[in-house]
C-alpha cells in the first residue's frame, strides 16, 4: 500500500493540467483499511514537495546568473557607440576645416576666371560692334548703288549682328546705331518698292528683270511685311485693267461675257510665266496669291450682277440655261486652279474628300456667289423630272425589242438614278449646304411619284381581269427590289457630300419602305395569279355533298386538279424569280392566300356532316405536305425545303385543325360537341359558338339548348379568350337560295374576282396593311369590311399622301419579314446605284 502510494505512483496525476487533490485523496483511501498508510502518504508527499523545492531554487540560480551576463554585454555596446560617435564627430570636424581650406586655395582662381569671361564677352562685343558698324557702311554704299544681290546677303548680316545688341540699347551709341539700321531698312523698301512701279510703268522689264529679281531677296530679308506689300502692289496692278474693264461697263461684265473674264486671266499668267515668274523667288507663290485675288474680285462682281439680275426679274424670268452655263465654266475655271496649284497627292474636286486629303485651295472660290440663287437650277432639276415621271408611265416597262431575262429590271429605274447620280455631283461641286438638302428633297419627291405612278400602275390589270403580265409583274419585282437597294445608297451618298451638321436631315428611307411595299404588292400579285387557276377547283369543292357523306375515303377529287394548277403555276413563277428570299416570300404568301380561300370555302359548303369534317381534314392533310414542297417545284434534283419554311407552313395549316375537329364531334351526347368546342376553339363567345352549330346544319330550334348547356360548361373554364381570332371574322348571313350562305369577312380574303384585280389593288394600297395579321405579304387584294373590293380610283391625276404613307408601312412590315430569312437565304446582294443596267 504505501509502495502503491510513493511519490513515483504520484507523479502522473500530480503533474496533470486539471489534477483535483480530492478525486486523487479519495483514490487511495478508498477504504477504511487504507488510513493505517497517512502518515507513509505524508511523508513520501513531504519528500516530493522538498525536491520540488531544490529543483526551483537552480532554476532561479541559473536564472539569475543569465541575467548578469546579458546586462554586462548591453553595457559594453553602449560604450563602443560613444566611442564610434566620437570619432564621427573628430571626422566632420577634419571635413570642415579641409573644405574651409580649399576655399581659401580657390577663391583667387574663381577672380581669374571671372575676370577672364567679362573679358572674353567685352572683346566679342566689341569685335560684333565693329563688324556691325562696317557692315552697315558697306550697306549704305551698295544701296545707293542698287547693288541689291550684296544687299540681301549684307543686309541679313546686319539684321543678324543686331540681335546680340538688344540688351545694349540703353547705350546712346547702340540705340542710334539701331535707329540707322531701321531707317536704312525703310529706304530700301521704299527704294525697291519705287524701282518696281518705276520698271512696270515703262516696261522695261526685260532690262532689268535681274534687278529687280534681287530686290525680291532684299524683301525677303527684309520680312514678311514687306514680301506681303509687294506681292500686294503687284496684284493690284496686273488686276487694274480687268477691274477698270469688266467693271466699268455693264456689257463687259454681264454673265454673258463671262469666258472673257477666264480668258483674260489666262493671258495674264501666261505673261506672268514668261516674264513675271523669274523676279519673283518660287516660295513666294506670287502666281497663286494673284489667282485668288482675281478670284475674289470675280467672285464679289457676280454677287452684284446676279442680285442685280435677280431684282430685276424679281427671279423669274433669270436664264438658267445661262446660269448654269457660267456655272459649269466657273466650275472648270476653278478646277483648272486646283490642278495648276495643288501640292502632293490631291484628288478630283469632284471627288468625296476624307478628313486627310487637303482642302481645296480654289473649290467654290469663285462659285460660291452662285449658291444663293442654286434654287433656280434645283427648280428646273425638278421640273425635268416632272416631264420624266408620265414618260415611264406611258412608255411599256420593258422595249419590245429587249429579251426578257429573270434578273432585268426596268431601263426607266437605272436611267431616272443616272439622272440623280448627274445631278448630285452637279450639286455636291455647287454646294454641300442647305441646296444640296432641297436637292434631296426633290430626288424623294420624284421617287414617292415613280412608285406610286409607274410602278405600282404596272401591277394593274393587263390582261383583261387576270392582273398584270406575268413578265411584267417579276419585271416590277425587280425593279422595286432595285430601287430599294438604290435608294440606300443615295441616301449614303448625298449623307458623305453634305455638311456634317446636316447630315441628319438628309432621309430617303422612307422612299426605300416605299419600294418596299411595291416589292410586296407584286408578289401578291404573283399569287394572285396562280389563284385564278384554282377558282374551277374550289368551285368542284362547294360542290361536293359534304352534307350527306356516309364514308371517309382517299383525297377528294377536286384536292389533285387543285394541286396541279397550283404547282403549274407556281413552277411558272419561281423559275423567274431570281432572290431566295423572293421566293420564300412568294411561297409563304401562296400557302396563307390558299389556306385562307380554304377556311371561307368550308364556310360555303355547310351544311358539313361529321363525316364531312373527317374528309375536309384528310383533305388538309395531303394539301399540306403538297404545299411544304413549293420551293422545291422549281429546282432539278431532290431537295428539300427550308426547316423555317416547313414550320411556317405547318404554323398557317394549323388553323385548319380547330374548325374542324369541332365540326367532326357528334352533337349527340351535347357535353361532347361543348366540350370539343372548349378544347379546340377555346373562346367563351356565344355567337362563334353559334356559327359552329350553323355550319353543322343544326336547326335552330335544337341550339338554344347546345348554347344554354355551352354557357354553363364555360363559367367552370378559366383559360377562354373572349373572342376566337378564327371564328370572330366570318360572319354567316342566311342568303335567300335555300342552304346557300353569304360570306363577309374582315380578316380573310374572299374569293378573288378578276375582273375587280386592278381596282382592289389600289384599294389595298389605299388600304394599308392587310386585316390577316400578315400585313407585307397579303397587302394586295383585300377586301373591305363589308365585303366588296374598293371602286377603281386609278393614279391618274394626283395620288394622295394616304397612298404613299400605306406604301412605306406595307414596305416596313414586308422588309421586318424578310429580315427573318433574308441572310439565311439571301441571293444576289444588292445592286449599286452606279452599276450599268
Amino acid at each position: 500500500m504505501t509502495q502503491a502510494n510513493g511519490p513515483s505512483s504520484l507523479a502522473n496525476p500530480l503533474d496533470t493540467a486539471d489534477y483535483d487533490p480530492i478525486e486523487h485523496l479519495n483514490a487511495i483511501f478508498s477504504h477504511p483499511s487504507t488510513l493505517s498508510s497517512v502518515a507513509t502518504v505524508s511523508d513520501s508527499l513531504q519528500t516530493y514537495q522538498n525536491g520540488l523545492d531544490i529543483d526551483i531554487a537552480k532554476l532561479v540560480a541559473k536564472q539569475s546568473s543569465s541575467d548578469a551576463d546579458s546586462v554586462r554585454r548591453i553595457q559594453e555596446a553602449k560604450a563602443e557607440l560613444a566611442e564610434l560617435f566620437s570619432k564621427i564627430d573628430g571626422v566632420r570636424e577634419r571635413a570642415i576645416q579641409t573644405e574651409q581650406t580649399i576655399t581659401q586655395m580657390t577663391a583667387d582662381i574663381k577672380r581669374l576666371d571671372g575676370t577672364k569671361r567679362n573679358l572674353t564677352l567685352s572683346m566679342t562685343a566689341l569685335k560684333r560692334l565693329q563688324m556691325l558698324t562696317t557692315a552697315y557702311e558697306q550697306l549704305r554704299g551698295l544701296s545707293r548703288s542698287r547693288q541689291y544681290g550684296d544687299c540681301a546677303q549684307l543686309l541679313q548680316a546686319v539684321l543678324q549682328l543686331m540681335t546680340h545688341f538688344k540688351s545694349y540699347r540703353s547705350i546712346d551709341q547702340i540705340a542710334t546705331l539701331s535707329r540707322h539700321v531701321a531707317d536704312l531698312q525703310r529706304e530700301l523698301l521704299e527704294q525697291i518698292c519705287e524701282d518696281f512701279e518705276i520698271t512696270f510703268a515703262k516696261g522695261q522689264i526685260a532690262q532689268r528683270r535681274g534687278m529687280l529679281a534681287e530686290g525680291c531677296l532684299v524683301m525677303d530679308s527684309l520680312g514678311e511685311h514687306a514680301r506681303s506689300r509687294l506681292i500686294t502692289w503687284y496684284c493690284n496692278t496686273q488686276l487694274r485693267e480687268y477691274r477698270q474693264v469688266f467693271r466699268g461697263s455693264d456689257e463687259a461684265g454681264s454673265l454673258d461675257n463671262i469666258s472673257r473674264r477666264y480668258s483674260w486671266f489666262r493671258r495674264m499668267m501666261k505673261t506672268y510665266d514668261e516674264e513675271h515668274a523669274m523676279i519673283f523667288p518660287s516660295s513666294w507663290r506670287v502666281n497663286e496669291v494673284l489667282a485668288n485675288a482675281f478670284c475674289e474680285g470675280t467672285r464679289e462682281d457676280f454677287k452684284s450682277i446676279l442680285s442685280r439680275a435677280m431684282r430685276r426679274t424679281d427671279g423669274q424670268n433669270l436664264d438658267v440655261n445661262l446660269l448654269l452655263s457660267c456655272l459649269q465654266e466657273t466650275l472648270d475655271f476653278e478646277h483648272n486652279l486646283e490642278r495648276r496649284f495643288a501640292t502632293g497627292s490631291r484628288v478630283s474636286i469632284d471627288s468625296l474628300s476624307s478628313k486627310d486629303e487637303r482642302t481645296p485651295v480654289f473649290g467654290q472660290a469663285i462659285s460660291e456667289a452662285f449658291e444663293p440663287y442654286l434654287s433656280v437650277w434645283i427648280e428646273s432639276q425638278d421640273k425635268q423630272l416632272a416631264t420624266m415621271i408620265p414618260k415611264y408611265r406611258q412608255q411599256p416597262i420593258r422595249p419590245a425589242d429587249e429579251e426578257f431575262s429573270s434578273q432585268l429590271v426596268a431601263p426607266s429605274s437605272t436611267e431616272l438614278f443616272s439622272f440623280y447620280r448627274h445631278s448630285l455631283a452637279q450639286c455636291a461641286k455647287l454646294s454641300t449646304g442647305s441646296r444640296l438638302i432641297e436637292l434631296s428633297h426633290v430626288f424623294a419627291k420624284y421617287l414617292d411619284q415613280y412608285s406610286q405612278q409607274v410602278l405600282l400602275h404596272f401591277l394593274g390589270d393587263s390582261q383583261g381581269g387576270r392582273g398584270p403580265f406575268l413578265e411584267d409583274a417579276i419585271l416590277v419585282l425587280n425593279t422595286a427590289d432595285y430601287c430599294y437597294a438604290t435608294c440606300t445608297q443615295l441616301e449614303e451618298k448625298i449623307k458623305s457630300r453634305v455638311d456634317e451638321q446636316l447630315k441628319s436631315k438628309v432621309d430617303l428611307q422612307s422612299q426605300a419602305d416605299a419600294f418596299m411595299g411595291i416589292v410586296s404588292a407584286a408578289i401578291r400579285a404573283l399569287v394572285r395569279r396562280v389563284e385564278v387557276g384554282c377558282e374551277p377547283s374550289w368551285r368542284e369543292m362547294r360542290n361536293l355533298p359534304w352534307g350527306k357523306m356516309e364514308s371517309v375515303g382517299d383525297q377528294s377529287p377536286y384536292v389533285s386538279e387543285l394541286l396541279g394548277h397550283v404547282k403549274i403555276g407556281t413552277t411558272e413563277v419561281l423559275k423567274l424569280i431570281h432572290k431566295s428570299q423572293y421566293t420564300r416570300a412568294f411561297c409563304d404568301n401562296l400557302v396563307e392566300s390558299l389556306t385562307n380561300t380554304y377556311i371561307i370555302n368550308v364556310v360555303q359548303c355547310r351544311p358539313i356532316t361529321e363525316v364531312g369534317a373527317e374528309q375536309m381534314l384528310l383533305d388538309s392533310y395531303v394539301l399540306k405536305k403538297a404545299f411544304e414542297e413549293l420551293p422545291t417545284l422549281h429546282t432539278e434534283g431532290s431537295t428539300t425545303a427550308p426547316a423555317g419554311y416547313l414550320k411556317r407552313v405547318n404554323q398557317i395549316m394549323s388553323k385548319l385543325n380547330p374548325l374542324l375537329k369541332t365540326i367532326q364531334v357528334r352533337p349527340n351526347p351535347p357535353e361532347a360537341l361543348v366540350q370539343a368546342y372548349l378544347i379546340h376553339i377555346g373562346d367563351s363567345s356565344d355567337a362563334n359558338f353559334r356559327k359552329i352549330l350553323d355550319l353543322k346544319g343544326i336547326r335552330k330550334a335544337d341550339q338554344n339548348r347546345l348554347v344554354d348547356l355551352f354557357q354553363v360548361h364555360r363559367a367552370s373554364q378559366e383559360n377562354l379568350v373572349q373572342q376566337s381570332p378564327l371564328l370572330t371574322p366570318l360572319q354567316l348571313q342566311s342568303s335567300h337560295g335555300g342552304n346557300a350562305t353569304a360570306i363577309s369577312t374582315t380578316s380573310l380574303p374572299g374569293r378573288f374576282d378578276p375582273s375587280t384585280f386592278g381596282s382592289a389593288l389600289m384599294s389595298a394600297a389605299r388600304d394599308g396593311v392587310d386585316r390577316l395579321g400578315s400585313p407585307a405579304l397579303g397587302a394586295i387584294g383585300t377586301q373591305s369590311p363589308s365585303g366588296t373590293l374598293s371602286p377603281p380610283n386609278g393614279l391618274e391625276g394626283h395620288v394622295t399622301a394616304n397612298l404613299n404613307d400605306n406604301l412605306r408601312n406595307i414596305g416596313k412590315f414586308f422588309r421586318r419579314d424578310m429580315g427573318a430569312f433574308g441572310s439565311r437565304f439571301g441571293g444576289g446582294g444588292a445592286r449599286s446605284m452606279d452599276e450599268p443596267r
